[in-house]
């Protein structure tokens, strides 16, 4: 596994200064916030796009994961999600997400994460899952002709909160075009337990976001290290299952000190490897 760092720390810098300070500390990936200050869509020009790409080229960059989760340009983190009651609101989610296939597809990044439907607010979860595989259906066709996966994030206090849930909607999507966006702290909030879900979720995982989480599971990331996740264990896990992916930090709440952040979270990641090193056994 790879290791990268997710640019929605870095909301006070702009993608180019990101991308050179996480370069520059070391990691081998970036995940980007397909949102402002970074890279909404519809507000990039082709020739943003060229400087993107030839930048990452220039820093030896790899994009882990196309951030289109949160919507802050004209929404907020949640609106407009894909379960809205205003059929215009969810059809604002399906073109921003069909944005974002296209923008991965034209900067080289294999995927992108998107919001599990959305807050159920004054709906049923039967209609919620009736709107999101409607919203999904309308975006199938052009994320399989582009070749970018759409990865869905389970989060606490949205549609889809749980592992089961997840697999519950999952089994009826084409897993060629869909697949988990492994949050590893979402999963910790609602009581679930990693380690044990990444063999059972490793099939349909194809990126993590890594971030540590208090002994209380309230939903705010934390620094690896400081809350109660059993980070190394879970790295273990993630390491022995195969998974040949980027794992990214994702580090959104320290917008104060993301630099800081991105470099101790590197430490962490590099003390991890060292030690995991010299516990494996020589091979002749």
């Amino acid at each position: 596994m790879k290791f990268a760092f997710s640019s929605n720390a870095f909301t006070r810098h702009s993608l180019a200064e990101t991308i050179r300070i996480i370069s520059d500390i070391g990691y081998e990936g970036i995940e980007i916030m397909a949102d402002v200050p970074h890279a909404y869509p519809s507000r990039l020009s082709g020739k943003d796009i060229e400087r993107i790409r030839d930048l990452l080229a220039e820093k030896g960059l790899r994009i882990s994961n196309l951030n289109a989760f949160m919507h802050n340009a004209d929404g907020d983190t949640y609106h407009p999600s894909w379960i809205e009651k205003d059929p215009a609101e969810r059809a604002r989610r399906v073109d921003f997400t069909l944005q974002c296939i296209d923008l991965a597809h034209k900067l080289g990044a294999p995927h992108i994460s998107t919001e599990p439907g959305g807050p159920l607010e004054g709906i049923s979860r039967e209609q919620g899952l009736a709107w999101f595989r409607e919203g999904l259906a309308k975006i199938e066709g052009s994320a399989r002709d582009k070749g970018i996966r759409v990865l869905i994030e389970p989060e606490p206090g949205l549609l889809i909160e749980k592992s089961a849930q997840f697999l519950g909607l999952y089994r009826q999507l084409d897993p060629e075009v869909f697949g988990l966006n492994f949050d590893i702290g979402h999963f910790f909030c609602v009581g679930e337990d990693p380690c044990a879900l990444v063999p059972a979720l490793g099939g349909c995982a194809a990126h993590f976001h890594l971030e540590d989480i208090a002994p209380t599971r309230r939903h705010h990331h934390l620094l690896l290290g400081e809350g109660a996740i059993e980070i190394p264990a879970v790295l273990s896990a993630i390491e022995a299952s195969g998974f040949a992916g980027f794992v990214t930090v994702e580090l959104y709440t320290y917008m104060d000190m993301a630099e800081k952040a991105a470099r101790e979270s590197f430490e962490y990641l590099r003390s991890w490897k060292s030690a995991a090193a010299g516990r494996r056994p020589e091979t002749r």
